[in-house]
């Protein structure tokens, strides 16, 4: 498990982060959101141990990271933009890492390098970005560490090769046990693979949580009404947190459980309701608007 407690860094005199408490439990995919600017990459970095916290700490399996080699032992991290060796190709990156990291699995390298069509003797400064990205992925969980750090994941990859890599992702997990925890500016590229999302603005926390727990706790009910009374009933209570009106059709995100919210529509003389799916980017729009924040100015959709 990774802890992180009141963490501050700055940089001169750019605050980068300011009193961040997070948690990331082990075997979960941690999801990191946040601008261009809002110190994702800072953090993650500060979570590898490759820059020490102003203040604050940061515990790994209950032990400090940064000059922690023991700890670093079990982190892989991956940078918004990868270094590879001069005039290497991946078979040499790979041939790099095996001698670097002891336990690095050059079967699932083969395997995954098959899977995803990228030439091993191919030299890498002929790839493309995400092809690149795609390597340095199939790299970091070839060395088997515990915790895969990856920072901008999909960026350069086109839809089928996100696909590809969150499947290798949900591989990994159930068969070696992986933790990964990915960074993005895009909540839309979290969407279906994330167990936790933590929301980073302006160098803090805005939002940290389950998303199962958020998905129970926040429905979406598209209905048309026979009476307006019962509509303005509806609109005036307290958990509706949202309310669309197109035409004669209601949309309503409205927060409580799905059987109290279906059990309110059912006791009124509806003509219709149904009870919709949320998007990940519908349930961050209504949680942090009730904290005054309009995640729209937040993240890039």
């Amino acid at each position: 498990m990774i802890e992180i407690s009141n963490v501050s860094k700055a940089f001169g005199d750019v605050q980068a982060l300011k009193d961040v408490t997070l948690a990331m439990k082990e075997g979960e995919f941690f999801g990191m959101v946040g601008t261009n600017g809002a110190g994702k990459s800072t953090l993650l970095r500060m979570v590898s141990g490759v820059l020490k916290p102003d203040c604050g700490e940061i515990l790994i399996d209950g032990e400090h990271v940064y000059d922690n080699e023991r700890i670093k032992n079990r982190i892989f991290f991956i940078p918004d933009d990868p270094y590879f060796l001069p005039n290497s190709t991946a078979d040499d990156m790979a041939d790099f890492y095996y001698s670097t990291y002891i336990g690095f699995d050059k079967n699932i390298y083969k395997y995954y390098m098959n899977e995803l069509g990228l030439a091993t003797n191919r030299k890498i400064s002929n790839f493309s970005k995400g092809m690149k990205r795609q390597l340095s992925l199939i790299i970091g969980v070839a060395t088997q560490r515990k915790y895969l750090i990856c920072d901008e994941t999909f960026d350069g990859l086109d839809p089928v090769m996100r696909q590809a890599v969150k499947g290798m992702f949900a591989k990994e997990m159930a068969d070696h046990e992986l933790t990964p925890i990915l960074s993005s500016h895009n909540l839309r590229e979290l969407e279906d693979v994330c167990d936790h999302v933590g929301l980073l603005h302006k160098g803090g926390v805005l939002l940290s949580k389950d998303l199962e727990d958020m998905k129970c706790n926040i429905q979406k009910v598209q209905c048309v009404f026979k009476e307006l009374d019962d509509a303005q009933k509806i609109n005036n209570r307290s958990d509706v947190i949202l309310h669309e009106k197109r035409g004669k059709v209601h949309i309503y995100t409205i927060r409580g459980a799905r059987e109290d919210v279906e059990a309110m529509f059912q006791s009124m003389n509806m003509v219709f309701y149904e009870v919709l799916p949320l998007s990940l980017e519908e349930i961050f729009i209504s949680e942090t608007e009730v904290v005054g924040y309009d995640i729209q100015k937040c993240i890039i959709g």
